[in-house]
């Protein structure tokens, strides 16, 4: 399946970026080319389009992610492919895939068989270099503040307490934890460092919650890089390095424009992790999209637990518009498995574990329904799915009332979602609920954390590290408990074990460490055993890559 996707990837007849631009009211001027298919949008269309009416943002989002797969972001083209069969203009809105997970697990990201978009290839490898430019920024962070101790140390910073991390986008496991400096006077101070993966970093972060230029930073000025003996935050402002890091970042604020293989237009821009990160595009693609679409159709990473919840929480208000509707992707074969079944018997009929899984479904329709919003739930449909398992599973849909499409836009493309996107438009137009939102920015950080653990989690409660219990009394002083929360925890459950599939109940969330991120404007909280910097599997995706004599690449998803 994986050399079918690829395959079709290749045979794609794509339109020039530049008539993709027309589609969405943009000349050649407003584009910086790079290439014939895909080009960046100039930041002064903002201002252009500030009078144009707001288009409404349809979230796609999805049970817990197992390695059966769930298809989230191959529901997502297809639906705006969907949306552009049936006459709506429509835009999709999607993160750029991380350089580790595509080497690692993946293997390639932006969706499969007739719902991808392209150039698939470009995507996967450097696209338009944004993640290279949020890696070189971050390092170079790391090189003024190893600098400014060699230099003498002004600021009086203590290389113990420097919290600031070098990044790399790649699963590199041997780089969590290292020590710089060594060889000698003339290599500075040695001190213990370590890697995050770069889309873990807060500068990603930032770039992707900044509203334009001057507002980017404004916030790397606040990222807070470590303290002094004294104790005392020190800032990137501080060591006087925010207006090279936003020099750098220059091209990479500027949303990329692609397109999907049924020739829809797609924003494709920034990169955060959602079980570390907050999961979701950048703010200036998804407010440009707005401005440009009646609908955009985005995603957020992972489960709902995890993407929505901070697409909904975070991104929602520091963006300023409140979303429209959510499409829940759920698979019979994910269902399966947090109903018991191993991957190796998927293919197997088993409708007693698919209804025992239905309760992982089950608890992300009541996060949504918590959140106020019109829902749909598409069942994304793999070939191996029996009748009987489709049955069950709408007749549970039908039976308590859940409003549901069975999507095959993996086989049809768009013409596989033209029903579930009716439904959407449906939900959006007989809407009559007002939005709300987990928590309060008012609220204290513990009533922010268990808010999220109880009401999206199911956890009947939180713990806290010592550690923990020192963080939240030292950032109330600093003025910081009144930021939002960025929970990191495993993807692979709702608890933060992630091997407890299916819906767990009576259990607690452990917050064993928190981190302030006050240039993203959130604080996160580490749970279990949660790591900023992935590990590869014992076999890469990468072994399985290759490249042809013609420059065609192999296993490249």
């Amino acid at each position: 399946m994986e050399n079918i996707d690829l395959k079709i990837a290749q045979q794609a007849k794509m339109e020039k970026v530049v008539d993709i631009a027309k589609k969405i009211g943009l000349s050649e001027d407003d584009l910086e080319l790079y290439g014939k298919y895909k080009a960046k949008i100039h930041l002064d269309v903002q201002k252009r389009l500030e009078k144009n009416k707001d288009g409404k943002v349809i979230l796609v989002t999805a049970i817990n992610p197992t390695p059966a797969g769930e298809g989230k972001s191959t529901t997502t083209v297809g639906l705006g492919q969907a949306f552009s069969k049936i006459g709506e203009n429509a835009i999709i809105a999607l993160r750029e895939p991380s350089f580790g997970p595509v080497m690692g697990v993946k293997g390639g990201a932006a969706g499969g068989g007739y719902a991808q978009v392209v150039p698939m290839e470009d995507l996967n490898l450097h696209f338009t270099g944004d993640i290279h430019a949020i890696t070189t920024a971050t390092n170079a962070i790391s090189a003024m503040i190893d600098n400014h101790i060699h230099q003498g140390n002004d600021l009086n910073i203590d290389p113990r307490r420097i919290t600031w991390k070098r990044a790399l986008d790649m699963n590199d496991r041997a780089l969590r934890q290292v020590v710089v400096g060594l060889g000698g006077i003339g290599n500075s101070i040695p001190r213990e460092d370590g890697f995050n993966i770069t889309v873990a970093s807060e500068i990603m972060a930032v770039l992707c919650l900044a509203k334009d230029l001057q507002d980017l930073k404004e916030r790397v000025k606040r990222i807070v890089i470590g303290y002094t003996y004294q104790r005392k935050v020190v800032t990137v402002g501080d060591l006087g390095a925010h207006g090279a890091v936003t020099l750098i970042l220059k091209d990479a604020i500027m949303p990329n424009l692609v397109q999907t293989l049924e020739n829809t237009p797609a924003l494709v821009h920034g990169g955060p992790f959602a079980n570390i990160a907050h999961g979701c595009n950048s703010i200036i693609a998804t407010n440009m999209a707005r401005k440009m679409a009646d609908y955009v159709i985005t995603e957020a990473g992972f489960g709902a637990d995890l993407g929505a919840e901070k697409f909904l929480d975070i991104k929602t208000q520091q963006a300023g518009f409140d979303p429209s509707a959510v499409v829940l992707v759920a698979t019979i074969r994910a269902l399966k498995m947090h109903g018991g079944v191993k991957k190796d018997d998927l293919k197997e009929e088993n409708v007693e574990a698919l209804k025992k899984g239905i309760e992982n479904l089950e608890k992300h329709i009541e996060t949504i329904q918590a959140f106020n919003l019109p829902y749909i739930v598409a069942i994304n449909h793999f070939v191996l799915d029996t009748d009987n398992e489709v049955k069950a599973l709408s007749e549970w849909l039908e039976t308590h009332q859940h409003p549901y499409s069975v999507s095959k836009v993996w086989e049809k493309g768009g013409e596989g979602a033209v029903d579930l996107a009716h439904k959407v438009i449906e939900a959006i137009n007989t809407n009559t609920k007002p939005f709300k939102r987990m928590y309060e920015l008012s609220d204290s950080l513990e009533t922010k954390i268990e808010n999220i653990a109880k009401t999206v989690y199911g956890a009947k409660g939180v713990n806290y590290s010592k550690e923990a219990l020192t963080q939240l009394k030292k950032y109330k002083k600093e003025g910081w408990d009144k930021l939002q929360v960025c929970m990191a925890k495993t993807q692979m459950s709702l608890s933060d074990d992630p091997k407890v599939y299916g819906r767990p109940r009576d259990f607690m969330i452990t917050v064993r460490e928190l981190r302030p991120s006050i240039g993203a404007g959130f604080i996160v909280a580490l749970t279990g055993e949660m790591m900023t910097m992935p590990g590869l599997p014992k076999e890469p995706a990468a072994m399985q890559m290759d490249i042809d004599e013609d420059g065609n690449a192999k296993g490249l998803f």
